[in-house]
């Protein structure tokens, strides 16, 4: 199938990738000129794990190409996929400027019939709101479908292979049986496709942001209430997790979520409720205690360590998550500011997002390419992201390279026995601390 895709961000970039590497004919849009050179020769902005393979193979084999011409890529579509970034307002609300500029600009060059499918997540009635837009413009009827991601970062590419289920929600059967044909090599193994209205399926991915943010809220509750009356917050998440009405997906306590999604998807969704005067006050505290927890780490260092003017912070792990090479709304983010206010200088390392972590601070940060360089001189060592070659560290080392054996843990990685018989002082979220 002649595919176009809007966007060449996270989103807009694996489903091009992917829907290339099953034999449709893709061509990714994107204003961003120099974006789409590079994309041309093949090199990848972003990190996500198996993307540059596919991105490569795509235009190798001639499936796959970028382009600033809007009148190329949408002759050239019998789809047009949506994936605009929806950045949120000052009141919470999602941002669909660009999302409505690029239907703009589509309706002034839709030649024939289309089907266009919007992958951004938007607000209720944002598809019914697209379709009106084009077809007040063109004269050719254009449907407009809701095909919601549910990608996670540092996962994505595998998360599109082999969907939990595909959520189509459309009001004309042919469009939505067009989505429908695209997503066959996905669902082989009996994975679901849920056709629904478009407007459910615009709330449905809401939804599930919400509930899932929700969780880690929750726990990281629990985990402050474990703290203070001594109690090891992995002792009751293994009876939580057991449970099989709760499970274990989403009960990690730490040090708050970041991302492009759930703090965006949490805040719009309470705008949402207030706009039809309806209360949100789980989803509004959800928010309110994820910002919190953004600033349990500096509490915990202040704490330990009074005044913090002219100490050295070792700080591993940047991104939002591991995987990703995205910072967008990262604790470390947080953590890196109240440092720095309180005149404290940080040596960060992250495999992947430095280069995003130089955008921010221009001074008052070192970056090392070196787990264990960042170390050197450090007073402390914080750790904010759970990359995997942080899991099984060189304690030795550790305590051997750091002015005072102290470390503070976002994100639980280690056992507390490993830090007591290693001689670290561990501080952890919803444990008991460890005197080394």
């Amino acid at each position: 199938m002649r595919v176009t895709v809007a966007g060449s961000g996270y989103v807009g970039l694996v489903l091009g990738a992917c829907l290339a590497d099953t034999g449709n004919d893709v061509i990714g849009y994107d204003i961003d000129a120099e974006k789409v050179r590079t994309l041309n020769e093949g090199k990848n902005p972003i990190f996500e794990p198996g993307l540059t393979e596919l991105l490569v193979n795509g235009l190798q084999h001639k499936r796959l190409h970028f382009t600033t011409n809007i009148k190329d890529a949408i002759d050239h579509a019998q789809v047009v996929f949506i994936a605009i970034g929806t950045a949120p307002r000052p009141d919470g609300s999602a941002d669909l400027s660009g999302i409505e500029a690029f239907a703009w600009d589509m309706a002034t060059v839709t030649s024939r019939p289309m089907t266009v499918a919007i992958k951004s997540t938007v607000p209720v009635g944002t598809c019914e709101r697209v379709e009106k837009l084009i077809n007040e413009k063109c004269a050719h009827a254009v449907h407009v479908v809701s095909n919601p991601e549910f990608l996670k970062e540092g996962s994505a590419v595998f998360d599109f292979q082999r969907p939990d289920r595909v959520v189509i929600g459309f009001e004309h059967a042919y469009s939505g049986e067009l989505i429908r044909e695209l997503y066959g090599p996905y669902v082989r193994n009996q994975r679901p496709i849920l056709m629904m209205p478009r407007r459910a399926a615009e709330m449905a991915k809401y939804a599930c942001n919400g509930i899932l943010a929700s969780r880690i809220s929750f726990i990281n509750e629990i985990a402050a209430l474990c703290e203070a009356c001594e109690v090891d917050v992995d002792d009751v998440r293994r009876v939580m997790g057991t449970d099989q009405r709760i499970g274990f997906q989403f009960l990690y306590p730490g040090a708050g979520y970041g991302g492009s999604c759930f703090p965006k998807d949490v805040r719009a969704l309470v705008h949402t409720a207030k706009t039809v005067d309806v209360a949100s006050r789980m989803l509004s505290s959800t928010h309110e205690t994820n910002e919190s927890q953004k600033r349990v780490l500096f509490a915990k260092i202040q704490k330990r360590m009074g005044d913090l003017k002219g100490k050295t912070f070792a700080l591993w792990g940047i991104a939002f998550k591991p995987n990703t090479d995205d910072i967008r709304e990262a604790p470390a983010l947080t953590l890196i500011r109240q440092l720095k206010e309180a005149g404290a200088a940080v040596r960060a390392h992250d495999p992947e997002a430095l280069v995003h972590l130089k955008k921010e601070f221009k001074d008052g940060v070192v970056y090392c390419d070196d787990n264990y360089d960042a170390l050197k001189g450090a007073d402390a060592l914080v750790i904010c992201t759970e990359w995997n070659e942080f899991r099984s560290p060189d304690f030795d080392r550790i305590r051997s390279t750091l002015k005072q054996p102290l470390v503070f843990d976002g994100r639980n990685l280690y056992e507390p026995s490993s830090m007591r018989r290693s001689g670290l002082e561990y501080h952890a979220i919803g444990k008991p601390v460890v005197k080394g």
